[in-house]
């Protein structure tokens, strides 16, 4: 499992930043895939599930309505499009992908930072 994501930066609070994620070593669509982060000093936390087919997505409670997490099956790519920032929202986001068979696998991560 190979996740490599891309398209953290700074950004003024309410703005907007996508977030993308590409897959490779795996078969992709057979995989939930996640968006995780941590603020310093901080748990790294659950931000966003969608299940192998793109038919259904969960979220945590803060980022409901703010992001949405989304993903392309044929270019094995999820992606993380999150608007209306706030500076809480500064961290650094992680793909996670899961098999649901024990197969999971981290991305190196993509600081953003919200911050005016």
């Amino acid at each position: 499992v190979q996740l490599v994501e891309s398209g953290g930066g700074l950004v003024q609070p309410g703005g907007s930043l996508r977030l993308s994620c590409a897959a490779s070593g795996f078969t992709f669509s057979m995989y939930a895939m996640s968006w995780y982060r941590q603020a310093p000093g901080k748990e790294r936390e659950w931000v966003a599930t969608i299940s192998g087919t793109g038919g259904s997505a969960n979220y945590e409670d803060s980022v409901k309505g703010r992001f949405t997490i989304s993903r392309d099956n044929a270019k094995n790519m999820v992606y993380l499009q999150m608007n209306s920032l706030k500076p809480e929202d500064t961290a650094v986001y992680y793909c996670y992908a899961n098999s649901g068979w024990g197969e999971t696998g981290w991305g190196q991560g993509t600081q953003v930072t919200v911050s005016s």
